[in-house]
């Protein structure tokens, strides 16, 4: 069983103002990951080009965007431990600074060929890895009552992959192949140097002494961590998987030029972007579980009509919004269940382990989809599967992380002056 622990910046009664400081910090931080996840996605406004001009399969072109995402899925598993260890105001500004090689190889030499773009694609999935450092950096600062609004601003940087759906093909069309990939490099280096002056890490935090196989088997041990890695495989996976195909689908199956399909894409991105964080504030004061089931329904319903292909125009449009706003709400609310359950020494590994499952859920549904068109011409096996997957994830939420989260409200102590517990904002 779960259960929840508090740090020394725990303390504060519900609704007493946060430090000044901890605003500056969730906003560096948020900044951070932005500007990483811009590096991250810098391949996928580009998949329809290097299809066309490379003479790739529907596969070839599925498996040179989902790369970089798998890559940084799976890193958030050591970086977030290592965050536990190190803290963010170290190993910040290390991710932001080694993203900019493979940025820069990208741009100057790696994008002549397939395999040449599969080398940059891996190792730029290290961007990828910064939300395994932003989320315990950010728990740090804040007291569990708030965790929910502060986890899901910060989430709100992964808005960085609408920065690259609307610049990326604009840049490369009206300069060179190498210009977005050069700005990009040159933004992440002025962050990583303003966030090793500025950043950080929160008074009191607990630094874990144990070694890292050793805390990463605890991890495993958790509840929490399962249970947060399935939801967030759906919600952000979701999420990712349309953000890094839906201008391939949009181009495919509705016939729209590559900056018209960059361009919707870039909408679905900020829609899902701003609904994060007001996930994450719903949790705070609806309870996560609740926000997850009202997330999952609204995909189940979205997928179903979609894999209808209904025209673009009204219902095709109407059904994806719903579903962005819906992955970014349930994405927010997977974190602040996170907060809720997982002992304060070990989020940054839960992160890591709930984080990578998150990204390999967006890893996955471009290469069905790709495989699916490929075989029958058409995208709505893959929808018609989205909308399964959606079903189970909410029946499991509406049983199985329920009764986690009763458990851990009957056996958590009173932390405020008020009689609530330190979790008692964010029950279901």
């Amino acid at each position: 069983m779960a259960q929840s622990f508090k740090s020394e910046g725990d303390s504060s009664p519900s609704g007493a103002p946060v430090a000044r400081q901890a605003w500056l910090m969730l906003s560096l931080a948020t900044a951070g990951f932005a500007v990483n996840f811009w590096a991250w996605a810098l391949l996928s406004p580009l998949g329809p080009r290097f299809k066309d001009s490379l003479d790739l399969s529907s596969f070839e072109q599925s498996l040179l965007v989902a790369v970089p995402v798998v890559v940084g899925s799976l890193g958030r598993i050591p970086v977030g431990a290592l965050t536990d260890r190190f803290g963010g105001q170290v190993m910040l500004p290390i991710v932001s600074a080694t993203t900019i090689v493979p940025v820069l190889y990208l741009g100057v030499a790696g994008h002549s060929s397939l395999p040449a773009l599969l080398v940059g694609g891996f190792f730029l999935g290290i961007g990828g890895t910064a939300f395994a450092v932003g989320v315990p950096f950010v728990n740090a600062w804040f007291p569990p009552e708030r965790r929910g609004l502060a986890i899901g601003v910060f989430g709100a940087g992964m808005g960085g992959t609408a920065l690259s759906a609307l610049t990326t093909v604009r840049l490369v069309d009206a300069h060179s192949m190498a210009t977005p990939f050069l700005i990009t490099a040159a933004v992440l280096a002025a962050y990583a140097a303003a966030a090793a002056l500025l950043l950080r890490d929160a008074p009191g935090r607990t630094v874990p002494t144990e070694p890292l196989a050793r805390r990463l088997a605890a991890t495993a041990r958790l509840g929490i961590t399962w249970q947060a890695s399935a939801l967030y495989a759906v919600a952000f996976g979701g999420y990712v998987a349309f953000s890094v195909y839906l201008p391939t689908y949009l181009k495919t199956g509705y016939g729209l030029t590559q900056a018209d399909a960059a361009n919707r894409m870039a909408g679905f991105v900020v829609l899902a972007v701003a609904m994060r964080p007001v996930g994450g504030w719903l949790s705070d004061r609806l309870g996560p579980v609740r926000v997850l089931a009202g997330s999952l329904a609204v995909v189940v319903a979205g997928a179903v009509v979609q894999s209808f292909t209904p025209p673009l125009a009204a219902v095709g449009t109407l059904a994806f919004l719903a579903m962005a706003a819906a992955l970014g709400a349930g994405s927010g609310a997977a974190f602040a269940l996170v907060a809720l359950l997982t002992p304060a020494a070990q989020v940054g590994s839960v992160t890591g382990v709930v984080g990578a499952a998150g990204g390999l859920g967006g890893f996955l549904p471009p290469l069905v989809m790709g495989s699916l068109y490929g075989e029958y011409g058409t995208y709505a096996a893959g929808l018609a599967l989205l909308a399964v997957v959606a079903a189970a994830a909410l029946a499991y939420t509406l049983t199985g992380v329920r009764s986690a989260v009763r458990d851990d409200d009957r056996t958590s102590p009173p932390m405020h002056p008020n009689g609530m517990s330190g979790s008692g904002s964010l029950q279901a």
